[in-house]
């Protein structure tokens, strides 16, 4: 009897005896590739709660199973929030990889691997047409359009994904739990092709802490400007943010405006407008929008369009500089809804004809798709939106793109409501890329 009691008094204590040894967390999670900018590369960026290796074991598809491994290194980040929760962020970046060739991957270490997993190298010929998915606004609550998403893309449907700002809502939530939790739901589409993102309002927490150090995108700025190449176009990727959030620098505002000047200069280079006669920005607040929510879509002052005069020196705003720079298209979110603008140019719209509107435009084609599903829900349209406006959804979904060669490009709306139907799609043509494009 007394050995019993013993045993049952021990077991009673069990809880507080695994509660004194701290948990060893080495396991991989949160795969995620993005393309580094560098044709024949891949970068694989995951997360461990202890300190192990950076490893990717990977080969051809057919051929040895991992006879390739290359080593990374990792970051300590630690969240703001009241915990001051600490994770290891792994960076390893594959290279030499051949063109349109599928490679199977694992990541981790010796202390823990990760599944396998697979991806295609992007094909950095000129003829390549690569497919998109775009959207943004998606969170891990109401995450409507998710998980077409990940069927589509283990489909081989994309090349890339495009998330255009606002992750998880939010990422630093629950002392950065919930933004542990959206990158272990993108994983089913983020280990597969490069998922290359922008930040949004819904990042500025902890000076967008949580955004700059879970994603891994081109260039020296944590991801909040770069662009990259591919195919037939040039993408820039913009931060909105910089505009709204001027406690963390007004110098970021200007560093981007000055940054962005000299991209689209080089872009417009005679030799590699003609290599990539596409010109295709992202960022997460658009310049235009017809939604009904008292703020620039009702006001139609954008900050990111017109820039701002409260400030010293005033900041200039991006339509001017995009239009100047003959910018083809300008994919938006941050608006819970779908919407297809006519080409627009200082509030006016330049269609290319009125048969064709979108055949040699003589102005910007602007797309903004923010309805892929969050807590927020979708938002309502404006019941009199101005001349611009061109087709408008509220239904949950998202936006695919094919840049076909260097003369079409095409767009498509798939709603979610509608069991993946496709309820918009336009061809965008152009025999002139650039600043004459215009004329």
């Amino acid at each position: 009897m007394k050995l019993l009691y013993a045993v049952c008094h021990l077991l009673s204590l069990a809880p507080w005896l695994v509660c004194c040894v701290p948990p060893i967390w080495t396991q991989p999670e949160q795969v995620h590739l993005s393309y580094p900018g560098v044709p024949g590369s891949m970068e694989v960026t995951w997360t461990t709660f202890n300190s192990t290796n950076s490893t990717v074991e990977y080969g051809l598809l057919g051929a040895r199973l991992f006879d390739t491994s290359v080593q990374g290194m990792s970051t300590l980040f630690v969240d703001s929030g009241d915990e001051k929760r600490a994770m290891y962020i792994h960076r390893v970046v594959l290279s030499g990889l051949k063109p349109a060739s599928t490679y199977v991957y694992h990541c981790g270490s010796d202390e823990g691997w990760s599944e396998v997993f697979y991806f295609t190298a992007l094909n950095d010929s000129l003829l390549f047409s690569p497919k998109f998915a775009l959207y943004g606004d998606l969170g891990n609550e109401n995450p409507q359009s998710l998980a077409r998403l990940q069927k589509e893309t283990q489909r081989g449907m994309y090349d890339v994904i495009l998330h255009i700002g606002d992750f998880a809502y939010d990422m630093h939530e629950d002392n950065g739990r919930i933004g542990d939790e959206f990158m272990r739901q993108i994983q089913a589409i983020a280990a597969y092709v490069p998922y290359m993102t922008c930040p949004g309002n819904h990042e500025a927490t902890y000076n967008f802490s949580n955004y700059r150090n879970r994603f891994s995108m081109p260039g020296q700025t944590e991801g909040l400007w770069y662009s990259w190449n591919l195919g037939t176009v040039h993408f820039i990727s913009v931060s909105t943010e910089v505009y709204f959030y001027l406690e963390f620098g007004l110098d970021l505002l200007f560093r981007q405006f000055a940054w962005l000047k000299q991209d689209l200069e080089e872009a417009n280079r005679p030799e590699n407008r003609a290599a990539r006669p596409w010109v295709v920005t992202m960022g997460h607040r658009p310049m235009y929008c017809s939604d009904d929510d008292q703020d620039d879509c009702t006001r139609f002052d954008s900050y990111v369009r017109l820039g701002r005069n409260d400030t010293r020196p005033p900041a200039p705003g991006l339509e001017d500089l995009f239009y100047h720079y003959g910018v083809d298209l300008e994919l938006w979110a941050h608006e819970h809804t779908y919407e297809r603008l006519w080409p627009v140019y200082k509030d006016k719209v330049y269609n290319g004809s009125t048969e064709h509107p979108y055949v040699n435009p003589k102005a910007p084609v602007h797309i903004i798709t923010g309805s892929a599903g969050c807590r927020e829900r979708t938002d309502r349209f404006n019941p009199h939106p101005k001349d611009w406006s061109a087709f408008r959804s509220t239904d949950y979904g998202y936006t695919r793109m094919q840049a076909v060669n260097a003369t079409h490009l095409y767009l498509e709306q798939v709603s979610d409501d509608q069991d993946g139907k496709v309820i918009d799609s336009i061809w965008l043509l152009k025999d002139k890329h650039g600043p004459s494009a215009w004329l």
